[in-house]
């Protein structure tokens, strides 16, 4: 049995589910990149079928991906195997990825089929799928909740009609550890020419054991690892990308496992996908969490001080975190700063890197001290802000803000688009309301509701860097936009206004 474990990334599939999650095409393709940069060994791009926007997604990653197998999602119909395979055939290495259920729960209630049936629609579809390429993965939904004899049978199906990775999820994190190997070891030695496949897991974290049952999962023998950065997905999401990686880095004495993955990328991807979605990793989040690596007790201060190994089972850097801040000022040239960014993990294009640039310029006036918290966030920030036509977008001109605790707020504010400038004022209830009911009144959006509005500083220091998102729910969609300056209200207009842009582009399109 081989030795590495391949990692199957889902976050844009799977992870993307999770409610406030979605990303647009641009978004998936920055992800999609940051994932190929960090050598997931498969990009599981969407679920073809699901609808035009999820199709187009899947066909452009399929085309922008060269280091990396991608895959669609498809259920065990013509349709859906026909559909994936026209999103993912001009891929470098294309892959369809068949399922259907097989727990007697899912079969009676959702596809009121019999196990009889389930056996034939596998066959057939499993070869359907052969039809268009080689490599076909075969998931049997809720394995862990089937029957395992069950379960054998459809393995043996699959495996008979072409399927070259089976994949045993526990679709509702149900399992355990210990349950999870006991079946991956007796379908590996219960199933013929099991031997000639990859078996994988995809667990979900239900019952908080998504890491645990997947490496249970790798122990049992299992060589491939479903799961999502920073372990997004429906409900209480996925198997978690970075501690299953770094769980098996970390104890190659227990798992003997190897991946092919760039593990000092993991905390720039973890970034990216947090900044699109327009979240935060929690403070005590294992790996990328702001206090994954901060000692506050004495006694642990003063055993990292005489030997990291004391309290310090991995390094920073081993993730991408880098502490030795490089400070970088008003006087530093663009040659200095783009020989920084690529210390950091960033390759830009010029255009990209003349716009940090300026950004960064325009912060040097404002900050005294300018640190990798600040330059990671301006690039970041760079990436996810949605580049729509200038004639299309409206951009901030300048905004005048009175609030006090005994008066009303009033905010005027001033767009631009097209050549054209535009005012609106309003009261509010404080002075973020006030703004942006007067930018409401300018642009005139289609009815939406606030869903989230978080301010975070990125460093520390009175005069850090605001770094505020905003979400907002329009039908049954949603739109994030961020913001970033050193006055927290221009960083909340400016997040407001990237987040109006998104939704007035998507109603119009």
């Amino acid at each position: 049995m081989s030795n590495q474990v391949k990692i199957f990334d889902t976050t844009l599939r799977d992870g993307e589910q999770s409610p406030g999650c979605s990303m647009n095409l641009r978004e998936k393709l920055e992800i999609a990149k940051c994932l190929e940069k960090m050598k997931v060994d498969i990009i599981e791009a969407g679920f073809a079928i699901s609808s035009p926007g999820d199709f187009e997604s899947v066909n452009e990653i399929a085309k922008a991906v060269k280091d990396c197998t991608v895959a669609s999602l498809a259920r065990a119909a013509q349709k859906d195997i026909d559909t994936a395979w026209e999103a993912v055939k001009v891929a470098a290495d294309p892959r369809i990825h068949v399922f259907i259920a097989t727990s007697p729960v899912h079969m009676e209630y959702k596809l009121r089929m019999t196990p009889e049936q389930v056996l034939a629609r596998t066959a057939e579809m499993v070869a359907y799928a052969k039809k268009y390429c080689s490599n076909i993965e075969f998931s049997a939904e809720d394995a862990t909740r089937s029957e395992p004899e069950f379960l054998a049978k459809v393995v043996d199906t699959a495996i008979k009609n072409g399927a070259t990775v089976l994949n045993i999820p526990d679709t509702v994190g149900y399992t355990t550890p210990n349950e999870m190997r006991a079946l991956i070891e007796y379908l590996i030695k219960t199933v013929p020419n099991a031997d000639k496949v990859e078996f994988s897991v995809h667990c979900h974290n239900d019952l908080g054991m998504g890491v645990a049952n997947s490496l249970a999962g790798v122990l049992g023998g299992a060589r491939q690892i479903e799961c999502t950065v920073n372990g997004l997905g429906e409900r209480a999401g996925n198997t978690s990308l970075e501690e299953v990686v770094m769980a098996m880095h970390t104890r190659p004495d227990l798992y003997n496992v190897t991946t092919r993955l760039d593990t000092t990328q993991i905390y720039r991807t973890s970034k990216a996908v947090y900044t699109v979605i327009g979240q935060n990793a929690p403070l005590n989040k294992p790996i990328v969490g702001k206090n994954a690596f901060a000692h506050e007790s004495g006694i642990h201060q003063h055993g990292v001080l005489a030997n990291k190994q004391t309290y310090e089972i991995l390094t920073p850097e081993a993730v991408g975190i880098h502490t030795n801040n490089i400070v970088l000022g008003k006087h530093s040239g663009k040659h200095a700063f783009e020989s920084h960014l690529k210390e950091l993990g960033y390759t830009l294009t010029p255009e990209e890197l003349l716009s940090c640039f300026e950004e960064f310029k325009v912060l040097c006036d404002k900050k005294k001290t300018i640190n990798d918290a600040d330059i990671e966030a301006i690039v970041l920030h760079k990436a996810s802000v949605e580049e729509l036509d200038e004639s299309a977008a409206f951009t901030l001109d300048w905004f005048d803000v009175h609030t006090s605790n005994f008066t009303t707020a009033t905010s005027t504010v001033c767009l631009k688009k097209d050549g054209e400038k535009y005012e609106g004022v309003s009261l509010g209830d404080g002075p973020i309301d006030a703004s942006f009911k007067a930018i409401d009144n300018i642009v005139n959006p289609v009815e939406h509701t606030l869903e989230l509005y978080t301010i975070n500083s990125t460093s520390e220091g009175k005069d850090t860097l605001g770094d505020v998102s905003v979400k907002l729910k329009a039908g049954d969609r949603t739109y994030v936009g961020r913001g970033l300056s050193t006055d927290i209200i221009e960083a909340s207009l400016k997040a407001y206004i990237n987040a109006v842009n998104k939704m007035q582009a998507a109603v119009q399109a």
